[in-house]
C-alpha cells in the first residue's frame, strides 16, 4: 500500500513539471522586450525627447547673490509743505494707486491761509492787468512816461510770481472752501512702499516723508561681488537671476553698471541689473541668486544640463540609436553655463541623446546590463 501511495506521488510531480514546461514555453516577453535588449515603446517614445551635441563657445556659470530694489529715478517720497492734521486716509502699504487719486484728506490753517491768499492775488492780478492796460494807453498817448509803464509791467510781474509761489505749494493739494478739508493726491502712479501717517495724526512741513509711491514696472538687482570675482565681473555681462519664491522661472538681464568703491559694510562691489517687473513678481527686498555668464572664445560640445544623470559621482547620458539600441555612456564635463553643459570626453556631434524621461530610461537600461 505505501509502495502504490509513493508512485501516485511521483506521478503527479511528472504530470506537475510537463505543465510548468508547457507554460514556460508558452509564455511570451511584453512586446519589444526580450532578454537582452531594452527597447522603447510606442507610447512612452510619444513622451521622450532627443538632443544633439552642438559645438559653441566654452560658458561659465559664476555664482553670486543680489538683492531686489526699486529704482530710485521712479520713486516719489511726498513730504508736506504745511503743519497740519490727517483727518482721514483712503490708501494702505502695498496699494496700487494713480496719478491724481486722492490719498488722504488733511486739515491745516496754514494751507486755508495760501488758499485765502490765491484767492486775493488772482483778484490783484486783475487789477494790476486793467492798470497796465490804460497806463499803456496813456503812453501810446504820450501822457504817461516810460518809468510809468515799466512801474505797472514790474508790479504786474511781482504779482504772477506770487501767485506761481503759491499755486506750487497748492499744487499737491485740492481744496474744499464748503469743509475746510484739503485733499492730499498721488503725485505719480505706482505701488505704496512706506507710509507715516495715520488717521488724526499731527504732521509737521518738511519733517519726513508721509508716504512713498515706488513704480515696479521695471526693478534694480544689486549684485554683490565678492574680490575673488571682481576680475570675471565685466560691465554687460548677461546674468541668469532665480529666486525661492518662482524657482522653476529664470529672469535674465545685462549689468549696466559697476561700482569703483567698495561697500565698507559688506565688502563686496555693487553692480546694477535692471529687470522688467509688468507682473511685478519681484518685490523690494527680494533676495536672489545671480549666475553671471562667461564667455570664453574656446569652442567645445555642449548638451543641455537637464540631460545628464549624475550617478555613482560620475555624469552619463543615454545615446540614443534607435527604440532597441541605446547605451549609457560616461562622459567627462568641463564647466557649465545657460542651461548647457560642454562636453571634454565621451560625445561627437553626429550622436544624440534622450533629453526627457532620460532617467526612466537609464534605470532600465541598468537592470538590462545586470
Amino acid at each position: 500500500m505505501k509502495n502504490k501511495i509513493l508512485s501516485i506521488s511521483l506521478l503527479q510531480l511528472f504530470i506537475l513539471a510537463l505543465l510548468l514546461s508547457s507554460c514556460s514555453k508558452n509564455k511570451e516577453l511584453p512586446p519589444k522586450y526580450n532578454a537582452e535588449n531594452y527597447c522603447i515603446d510606442e507610447s512612452f517614445k510619444e513622451k521622450i525627447a532627443l538632443a544633439q551635441p552642438k559645438l559653441q563657445k566654452i560658458t561659465e556659470n559664476i555664482p553670486l547673490t543680489g538683492v531686489v530694489e526699486t529704482n530710485p529715478d521712479k520713486l516719489v517720497h511726498f513730504i508736506s509743505l504745511v503743519d497740519g492734521i490727517i483727518s482721514q486716509t483712503y490708501f494702505s502699504l502695498g496699494d496700487h494707486v494713480k496719478k491724481g487719486q486722492v490719498l488722504a484728506d488733511l486739515r491745516s490753517a496754514e494751507l486755508a491761509e495760501l488758499y485765502a491768499q490765491s484767492t486775493t492775488i488772482n483778484s490783484q492780478i486783475k487789477v494790476s492787468e486793467q492798470g497796465l492796460k490804460a497806463t499803456q494807453a496813456m503812453f501810446d498817448d504820450g501822457i504817461s512816461s516810460q518809468k510809468e509803464l515799466m512801474n505797472s509791467e514790474s508790479e504786474l510781474a511781482i504779482l504772477k510770481a506770487d501767485k506761481e509761489r503759491i499755486e506750487s505749494q497748492l499744487s499737491l493739494f485740492s481744496a474744499s472752501p464748503e469743509t475746510g478739508v484739503f485733499k492730499m493726491r498721488a503725485p505719480h502712479s505706482g505701488i505704496i512702499t512706506a507710509k507715516s501717517i495715520t488717521n488724526g495724526g499731527p504732521i509737521s512741513s518738511g519733517v519726513e516723508s508721509l508716504f512713498t509711491i515706488s513704480d515696479l514696472n521695471d526693478v534694480w538687482v544689486m549684485v554683490n561681488i565678492y574680490a575673488s570675482n571682481v576680475r570675471n565681473i565685466t560691465k554687460d555681462m548677461e546674468v541668469d537671476i532665480k529666486t525661492l519664491s518662482y524657482p522653476d522661472e529664470v529672469f535674465k538681464g545685462k549689468i549696466t553698471n559697476i561700482s569703483q568703491v567698495l561697500d565698507e559694510e559688506a565688502k563686496v562691489l555693487k553692480a546694477r541689473v535692471v529687470l522688467p517687473n509688468s507682473n511685478f513678481k519681484l518685490k523690494p527686498g527680494m533676495l536672489v541668486d545671480v549666475s553671471a555668464l562667461k564667455t570664453s572664445e574656446i569652442s567645445a560640445l555642449s548638451i543641455p544640463t537637464d540631460a545628464l544623470v549624475f550617478d555613482n559621482n560620475k555624469n552619463y547620458v543615454v545615446v540614443y540609436k534607435d527604440d532597441c539600441d541605446m547605451e549609457i555612456r560616461n562622459i567627462k564635463t568641463s564647466s557649465k553655463g545657460n542651461g548647457n553643459t560642454f562636453i571634454v570626453e565621451g560625445l561627437a556631434e553626429s550622436d544624440q541623446i534622450v533629453s526627457k524621461n532620460h532617467l526612466l530610461i537609464y534605470e532600465q537600461l541598468k537592470n538590462f546590463q545586470k
